[in-house]
């Protein structure tokens, strides 16, 4: 039986639209995902970060910078995120919640840059990039404190950033000592210059950092601890995520970008 040109058109318009739709489903998937299909990020189309600011060189403020921050950790996720062809955002939460993996939890951010030593305790919690750093810990100390090293610490009171490696190793190693703990270099430095503790123990870069500040304050002593960064991420991220962090991350050794920035902010081959 033959349909009625009404019938037809409604037919043929109805048709039309349901192909419409089918168009414009595909575009939005295509739009959401792209090149960074399948990463489950907090933003489309950006690199959601947490880090602790500030904690020079590492991070720091910087009303320059694409993301509003710099820092060897930040400039290298910058080239990381331009490399996946993704913005770049950075949240400033305190270190504690990113180490222990609330941030994550909470849907806060897709990737922690902090100078994050990766520990077998934060990998029952976190997922990490391959490593990107070296790092050594260090005592820096208040003008004639009559500290030379950490068996000189009992009785003092010596800063120690909390949950962090710096913490860990004053607990095991500075016996006697009185362990104040703040929640960042800047409470810290604050802390040593107005007398209140006698020593800060923490990253040799930052203390490095501290003393170049004010020449008055020295480092004593560093330590070995066989400690590397590396980006931190949900414990259940996506593998195409980590997959592809560490692609990059590959990448900027490969093309020299990672020796360039390293070499910006140490002016040394990285180990």
């Amino acid at each position: 039986m033959n349909s009625s040109p009404l019938a037809r058109r409604s037919a043929l318009a109805a048709t039309a639209a349901a192909a419409l739709l089918l168009v414009s489903a595909c575009g939005s998937d295509e739009g959401e995902s792209g090149e960074s299909a399948g990463f489950g990020l907090v933003s489309d189309g950006t690199l959601t970060a947490c880090s602790n600011v500030p904690y020079p060189p590492f991070e720091f403020e910087d009303a320059e910078a694409p993301s509003g921050y710099s820092g060897f950790d930040i400039d290298l996720l910058q080239a990381i995120a331009d490399d996946l062809e993704l913005d770049l955002a950075v949240e400033n939460v305190s270190f504690e919640a990113l180490q222990s993996g609330t941030t994550f939890v909470s849907g806060q951010c897709d990737v922690g840059a902090s100078a994050i030593t990766i520990t077998e305790e934060r990998q029952e919690n976190l997922t990490f990039s391959e490593p990107y750093y070296d790092s050594l810990q260090s005592l820096l100390v208040a003008p004639d404190s009559g500290i030379d090293s950490i068996a000189d610490l009992a009785g003092k009171n010596v800063g120690v950033q909390a949950g962090t490696t710096g913490l860990s190793y004053a607990e095991e190693n500075a016996e006697g000592a009185t362990l104040v703990e703040y929640p960042g270099n800047a409470e810290l430095w604050s802390a040593i210059q107005a007398g209140q503790i006698d020593a800060i123990l923490q990253d040799l870069p930052v203390n490095i950092e501290n003393a170049e500040a004010d020449p008055s304050y020295v480092i004593v002593e560093e330590y070995s601890t066989d400690e590397q960064y590396g980006y931190a991420m949900a414990k259940d991220a996506s593998a195409e995520l980590v997959d592809a962090i560490n692609s990059s991350l590959q990448g900027l050794r490969d093309d020299g970008t990672y020796q360039e920035i390293y070499d910006s902010y140490f002016a040394v081959d990285p180990r």
